[in-house]
């Protein structure tokens, strides 16, 4: 897993990367993939921590295969970050950040590493700024939606 790497300063704001799945549907539109968490099963982007000598946007597709079960084309700069606030194993919080790169899915795998841990599923940007709970990450996918951040 590569969930549980460079955690940094326990007094400093996180800073952890994001795959935003994304395919064209065949009326045009853009449809997100969402997953839910672990923990709460809440819907959220596939995410983690910037895997050592891996880039930002090859970390974030590592976590969207192992998180999601999908591959693909990664955006090699962001498109944009969110803010939330994480969730420690031993339940204290910390502010934190997720830099969001573009992932043009190609493949949606059977089988990935956390198939029994999460729910995937495909929504209208729209609607995924409905369903998604952490506050920031709605607005950032509701400007998609509206064509503000484009995908690269």
């Amino acid at each position: 897993m590569a969930g549980k790497r460079n955690r940094g300063d326990p007094g400093r704001r996180v800073r952890q990367v994001a795959a935003l799945p994304w395919r064209r549907e065949p009326d045009g539109s853009i449809a997100v993939l969402l997953i839910t968490s672990r923990t709460n099963a809440k819907w959220m982007l596939p995410k983690g921590w910037v895997i050592p000598g891996k880039t930002d946007a090859e970390s974030a597709l590592i976590e969207a295969e192992e998180e999601a079960g999908v591959t693909g084309m990664a955006s090699p700069v962001p498109i944009g970050s969110y803010f939330y606030v994480r969730q420690e194993d031993d339940g204290t919080t910390r502010p934190s950040q997720a830099v969001v790169y573009s992932l043009a899915v190609t493949q949606e795998l059977a089988d990935w590493n956390e198939k029994q841990q999460r729910t995937r599923r495909w929504f209208a940007a729209a609607d995924a700024a409905q369903v998604v709970f952490e506050r920031d990450l709605a607005r950032f996918l509701g400007k998609l939606a509206a064509g503000r951040v484009h995908l690269a």
